[in-house]
Protein backbone atom coordinates (compact mmCIF):
# COMPACT_ATOMS: atom_id res chain seq x y z
CA UNK A 1 0.00 0.00 0.00
CA UNK A 2 0.87 3.47 -0.88
CA UNK A 3 1.18 6.23 1.98
CA UNK A 4 -2.02 8.35 2.24
CA UNK A 5 -0.46 11.11 3.97
CA UNK A 6 2.95 11.95 1.65
CA UNK A 7 1.92 9.62 -1.25
CA UNK A 8 5.92 9.30 -1.28
CA UNK A 9 6.22 5.89 1.02
CA UNK A 10 5.34 2.23 1.55
CA UNK A 11 2.53 1.15 4.40
CA UNK A 12 4.63 -1.77 5.83
CA UNK A 13 3.47 -4.58 8.29
CA UNK A 14 4.64 -3.35 11.83
CA UNK A 15 3.30 -3.19 15.61
CA UNK A 16 2.86 -0.07 17.19
CA UNK A 17 4.33 -0.31 20.61
CA UNK A 18 5.22 -3.52 19.71
CA UNK A 19 1.11 -4.48 20.62
CA UNK A 20 -0.78 -4.28 17.88
CA UNK A 21 -0.89 -4.32 14.04
CA UNK A 22 -0.69 -1.42 11.88
CA UNK A 23 1.21 -0.58 8.58
CA UNK A 24 3.59 2.05 9.16
CA UNK A 25 5.33 4.98 6.51
CA UNK A 26 9.05 4.12 5.17
CA UNK A 27 9.06 7.90 4.66
CA UNK A 28 7.04 10.02 7.20
CA UNK A 29 6.41 7.70 9.88
CA UNK A 30 2.43 7.79 9.86
CA UNK A 31 0.57 4.75 10.89
CA UNK A 32 -2.49 3.21 9.16
CA UNK A 33 -4.23 0.93 11.72
CA UNK A 34 -7.35 -1.16 11.74
CA UNK A 35 -9.65 -0.77 14.19
CA UNK A 36 -10.72 -4.50 14.33
CA UNK A 37 -6.75 -5.05 15.23
CA UNK A 38 -6.66 -2.86 17.91
CA UNK A 39 -10.12 -3.95 19.35
CA UNK A 40 -8.93 -7.43 19.23
CA UNK A 41 -5.96 -6.76 20.55
CA UNK A 42 -7.20 -4.67 23.31
CA UNK A 43 -9.70 -7.88 24.33
CA UNK A 44 -6.65 -10.04 24.70
CA UNK A 45 -5.09 -7.64 26.68
CA UNK A 46 -8.01 -5.40 28.39
CA UNK A 47 -5.48 -4.90 31.61
CA UNK A 48 -3.12 -3.30 29.55
CA UNK A 49 -1.73 -0.08 30.47
CA UNK A 50 -0.47 2.47 28.10
CA UNK A 51 2.17 4.98 29.58
CA UNK A 52 2.75 8.49 28.71
CA UNK A 53 6.23 8.70 26.68
CA UNK A 54 8.25 11.04 29.07
CA UNK A 55 10.18 12.49 25.91
CA UNK A 56 7.11 13.12 24.35
CA UNK A 57 6.69 16.78 22.84
CA UNK A 58 3.83 18.27 21.29
CA UNK A 59 5.72 19.86 18.46
CA UNK A 60 6.35 16.50 17.10
CA UNK A 61 2.83 15.84 16.63
CA UNK A 62 2.12 16.61 12.91
CA UNK A 63 -1.89 16.56 12.00
CA UNK A 64 -2.60 16.28 8.24
CA UNK A 65 -4.74 19.84 8.20
CA UNK A 66 -5.92 18.37 4.05
CA UNK A 67 -8.72 15.70 3.80
CA UNK A 68 -6.58 11.91 3.33
CA UNK A 69 -7.94 9.34 0.91
CA UNK A 70 -7.80 5.93 2.11
CA UNK A 71 -5.05 3.68 1.70
CA UNK A 72 -7.14 0.67 0.78
CA UNK A 73 -10.52 2.36 -0.66
CA UNK A 74 -9.34 5.26 -1.78
CA UNK A 75 -12.31 7.13 -0.29
CA UNK A 76 -12.02 10.37 1.67
CA UNK A 77 -11.21 9.84 5.47
CA UNK A 78 -13.48 11.68 8.01
CA UNK A 79 -11.88 13.83 10.87
CA UNK A 80 -12.85 13.36 14.57
CA UNK A 81 -11.15 15.11 16.95
CA UNK A 82 -9.96 13.53 20.08
CA UNK A 83 -11.01 15.41 23.15
CA UNK A 84 -12.57 18.76 23.67
CA UNK A 85 -9.55 20.24 25.09
CA UNK A 86 -7.40 19.15 22.04
CA UNK A 87 -8.22 20.51 18.69
CA UNK A 88 -5.74 17.52 17.20
CA UNK A 89 -7.87 15.08 14.38
CA UNK A 90 -7.45 11.71 13.62
CA UNK A 91 -8.39 10.37 10.28
CA UNK A 92 -10.67 7.72 9.96
CA UNK A 93 -12.26 5.41 6.80
CA UNK A 94 -15.50 4.31 7.81
CA UNK A 95 -15.48 2.23 4.88
CA UNK A 96 -12.35 0.23 6.20
CA UNK A 97 -12.40 0.71 10.10
CA UNK A 98 -9.32 2.01 9.75
CA UNK A 99 -7.61 4.94 11.32
CA UNK A 100 -4.55 7.11 10.04
CA UNK A 101 -2.21 8.11 12.39
CA UNK A 102 0.05 11.25 11.58
CA UNK A 103 3.94 10.87 13.29
CA UNK A 104 3.54 11.47 16.83
CA UNK A 105 -0.27 11.03 17.19
CA UNK A 106 -0.05 7.73 18.97
CA UNK A 107 2.61 9.56 21.17
CA UNK A 108 -0.11 12.39 21.67
CA UNK A 109 -2.77 10.23 22.24
CA UNK A 110 -0.89 8.29 25.15
CA UNK A 111 -0.17 11.46 26.68
CA UNK A 112 -3.65 12.56 26.69
CA UNK A 113 -4.27 9.06 28.17
CA UNK A 114 -6.18 7.95 25.17
CA UNK A 115 -4.36 5.40 23.60
CA UNK A 116 -6.75 2.68 24.92
CA UNK A 117 -9.52 4.13 23.99
CA UNK A 118 -8.70 4.49 20.06
CA UNK A 119 -11.84 2.69 19.12
CA UNK A 120 -14.40 5.16 21.56
CA UNK A 121 -12.50 8.21 19.51
CA UNK A 122 -14.30 7.38 16.26
CA UNK A 123 -18.04 6.83 17.80
CA UNK A 124 -21.28 8.68 17.56
CA UNK A 125 -20.79 9.18 21.77
CA UNK A 126 -17.73 10.29 21.62
CA UNK A 127 -18.14 13.11 19.21
CA UNK A 128 -21.45 14.26 20.76
CA UNK A 129 -19.55 14.28 24.42
CA UNK A 130 -16.65 16.71 23.05
CA UNK A 131 -19.64 18.85 21.04
CA UNK A 132 -21.24 19.37 24.77
CA UNK A 133 -18.12 19.96 26.66
CA UNK A 134 -17.39 22.60 24.32
CA UNK A 135 -20.76 24.10 24.17
CA UNK A 136 -20.56 23.95 27.72
CA UNK A 137 -16.95 25.58 28.31
CA UNK A 138 -18.60 28.49 25.69
CA UNK A 139 -21.42 29.03 27.93
CA UNK A 140 -18.81 29.69 30.60
CA UNK A 141 -16.99 32.06 29.09
CA UNK A 142 -19.54 33.80 28.22
CA UNK A 143 -21.09 34.07 32.16
CA UNK A 144 -17.61 34.90 33.37
CA UNK A 145 -17.36 37.42 30.71
CA UNK A 146 -20.82 38.97 31.94
CA UNK A 147 -21.03 38.41 35.36
CA UNK A 148 -17.34 38.60 36.41
CA UNK A 149 -15.63 36.00 37.92
CA UNK A 150 -16.38 36.24 41.69
CA UNK A 151 -19.70 37.05 40.96
CA UNK A 152 -19.88 33.79 38.66
CA UNK A 153 -18.40 31.62 41.44
CA UNK A 154 -20.95 32.56 43.30
CA UNK A 155 -23.76 32.31 41.44
CA UNK A 156 -22.59 28.97 40.52
CA UNK A 157 -22.45 28.36 44.37
CA UNK A 158 -26.18 29.41 44.90
CA UNK A 159 -27.55 27.87 42.37
CA UNK A 160 -25.77 24.22 43.15
CA UNK A 161 -27.46 25.09 46.90
CA UNK A 162 -30.72 25.67 45.91
CA UNK A 163 -31.09 22.44 43.03
CA UNK A 164 -30.43 20.59 46.27
CA UNK A 165 -33.47 21.95 48.69
CA UNK A 166 -36.68 20.44 48.58
CA UNK A 167 -38.90 23.48 48.12
CA UNK A 168 -36.69 25.15 45.23
CA UNK A 169 -39.12 26.14 43.44
CA UNK A 170 -40.70 28.70 46.61
CA UNK A 171 -37.49 29.45 46.73
CA UNK A 172 -36.92 30.83 43.37
CA UNK A 173 -40.16 32.23 43.59
CA UNK A 174 -38.56 34.25 46.72
CA UNK A 175 -35.43 34.67 45.19
CA UNK A 176 -37.14 36.77 41.88
CA UNK A 177 -40.49 38.63 43.35
CA UNK A 178 -39.68 41.95 42.87
CA UNK A 179 -40.96 42.08 46.80
CA UNK A 180 -41.05 39.05 48.64
CA UNK A 181 -42.97 40.47 51.83
CA UNK A 182 -45.53 42.05 49.67
CA UNK A 183 -49.09 40.10 48.72
CA UNK A 184 -49.00 41.82 45.43
CA UNK A 185 -47.28 40.63 42.30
Amino acid sequence: MNCTSCNEGRLLPSFIDGQFRAHTCNSCGGNWVLIEDYVAWKERNHDYQFFEDISFSEDEVEDSKRALLCPVSGTIMRKFRISAQNEHKLDYSSVMGGLWLDKGEWELLKNEGLAGSLNAVVTQNWQKGIREQNAKQTLTDVYKAKFGEEAYEKIKELRHWLLAQDQKADLRAYLMAEDPYSAEK
